[in-house]
This record gives structure tokens, sequence and C-alpha cells, in this order.
């Protein structure tokens, strides 16, 4: 294979853009790809300082790194879930990389906010895991932008999650997450920041690339809690079908963006109000994380597992209390 721009051997192959690339050529092709995304869907401008939400793994952290490059005003946030030894190894190669790039990188501990970490919420209020992490994250990240002045959040969401994400929903025909599914959600009201996912365009296995040529150091294990999810079946039916019509995915996603989206956005009339415990956009009183931070207190005052003061501790002093939040550098 020769390189589509100069000629030379090839090093990566990309059959759906039917083009082929030397490792310097595809980094630059890969940039610009984020870059016309950004602007064509107007994510951020080039002033607007931007929350990049890290978890370690080579979706964001090649984000992060693209973003740093093209001189965008990135900052990292990492949740730490307490997932035990993963979330240790994950939060280490953020805090590398944001040392190595003298970047700044925020760092929460959800333990810190719920008063339990991510793997005993389930054993406290019998929640899956994987929704209270969820949770979590909207919420956090969220919060964290809105506290620390940002006006957008940017995740690593490529390509593969968003198609596989489309897929579930329309299965289910879900239509209130066919409505909320989109490269860019505004701040439709005061206590919410803009996300957007400038990698919605961009593969998996060329996220994978990008990070392994630019030799950033990522974690490789997927989250032990994520084993058997259905998104994975999603993602191995969608990665069958880009092998037998390569662009599939891309083709599936992007027209129901220009097709189908509209009609579902004009159906999703959803009143928000105040959370009355910790004043973030909610559609009950209560939001689900104060009441979610109220059963992990309950059950874990109950258990003896929670200190005297945090078990006695109202929801939104207890998310207050970030112990685990710094910068770095």
């Amino acid at each position: 294979m020769k390189c589509v721009k100069c000629r030379g051997p090839a090093v990566l192959e990309l059959r759906r853009h039917n083009a082929a690339f030397c490792a310097e050529d595809f980094l630059a092709f890969f940039r610009r790809q984020t870059v016309e995304a950004i602007r064509k869907w107007k994510m951020f401008a080039r002033e607007e300082p931007v929350l990049v939400a890290v978890s370690g793994g080579k979706d964001s952290l090649a984000l992060w790194d693209v973003l740093l490059l093209e001189g965008y005003d990135a900052t990292g946030l990492y949740l730490d879930l307490g997932i035990y030894d993963y979330s240790k190894a994950s939060r280490a190669r953020c805090e590398a990389f944001a040392a190595e790039r003298g970047a700044k990188l925020h760092v929460v501990a959800v333990a810190d906010e719920m008063g339990a970490a991510i793997p005993e919420v389930k054993e406290l209020t019998r929640r899956p895991t994987c929704s209270a992490c969820g949770l979590s994250k909207r919420y956090l990240t969220n919060r964290v932008a809105l506290a620390q002045g940002f006006p957008v959040v940017a995740t690593g969401h490529n390509l593969d999650d968003e198609a596989a994400t489309l897929l579930g929903s329309v299965l289910q025909w879900s239509t209130e997450a066919l409505a909320r599914q989109s490269p860019v959600l505004p701040a439709t009201r005061p206590g919410l920041v803009r996300r957007v996912k400038p990698f919605f365009r961009t593969s998996e296995r060329e996220t994978a690339a990008y990070a392994f040529l630019r030799g950033i150091d990522y974690i490789v294990e997927e989250c032990p809690f994520s084993r058997g999810a259905t998104s994975l079946v999603y993602k191995e039916a969608l990665n069958r079908l880009e092998e037998h019509s390569p662009g599939a995915k891309a083709a599936f996603f992007t027209t129901f963006l220009q097709r189908a989206r509209p009609a579902f956005e004009r159906l999703e009339q959803v009143e928000l109000r105040d959370c009355a415990r910790c004043g973030q956009p909610t559609t009950a009183e209560v939001c689900a994380f104060c009441r979610l931070a109220e059963r992990v207190k309950q059950a874990g005052a109950e258990r003896g597992v929670l200190a005297p003061a945090a078990a006695e501790a109202d929801p939104a002093e207890l998310r207050g209390l970030g112990a685990a939040e710094r910068q770095l550098p």
C-alpha cells in the first residue's frame, strides 16, 4: 500500500475512506478531521476554555492530545470511580499525560461526592453499577465545569460508540434517547454546560491508531463492570456489517443526524427545574444524584460503613467535601 498523500509506504488503510496513509500523514488527517468536526458543528470557539472528560483510555487522551496540539485551551477532568486497581491505573495514566504536557488536570473522587465508591454503591443501594456510574459522570462533569467556569465539556465518544448507542435506541424505539443523541448538546438553561463529541466521525480503530502513533500511554483493559454489556454486542454486530460494507457505521449515524433526529428533537419537550437539594437542573423536585447519595448515606449508616460525620451529613454537604480534587501541574 502507498500513502495517498506522499506516495510513500502506508502504515494504515482506511477502507471507508478508500485511502491509506503513512504515519505522518495519518496523524495530520486525524487532526484535520477533528478540527473540522469542531468547526462544522460549532462545538466551541478557539478562545473558549474546554473541559475534557478523561478516563485514561485511548479515546479521551487522544482527544485531549489533539486539542492541545491544535492550540485549544483544554483542561482535563478525571473522575476517580474507585474501581479497585482499574481506577488506580487509569488515574495514573491521566496524571502522567498531564505532567508530560504541562496541562491542567482536575481529579475528583466519586466517593467524596457520593459517599461511596462506585463498586460499593450497588452493595448499598442495589442500583446497577453501570447505571450509578453513568449518573455520577453526567452530574459531576456538569457540576465541576460550572464551578470552574468552563462553558463546554468535551468527551471522547467515537463513531463506534455513537453508532452502537443509536442501534440500541432504535431497537427499543427510545424516543427520549433518540432526541438527545447528537454531537452537540447545547446548554438549554442556566445550570447546564454544553456537551460535545469531536470524535463522533472517527472510528475506534482510528483513535487507537492515533494514540499508538503518538506514543500515548493509555489503559488497555476495559472496566471490569463492562463485561457482558449489551453495547458490546451492538458494536460486534456493527463491526460485522462494516466489514461487509465499509462506511456502514458512518452512514447509519450521519444519516440519522441529517434526516431523523430533527423529528425526534421536536417531540422532546422536557421541563427542567432546580433540584431542591443541590440546585442542579432536574425533571423532579430532587435530582437523581441527590436521591442516590441519600440512599447511600442511609444504607451506609445502617450498616455502619460510613463515618458518623458522613452518615449525618446532608447530601449537598457530602458532595462539597472534595477531598481528592486537585490540579496538575
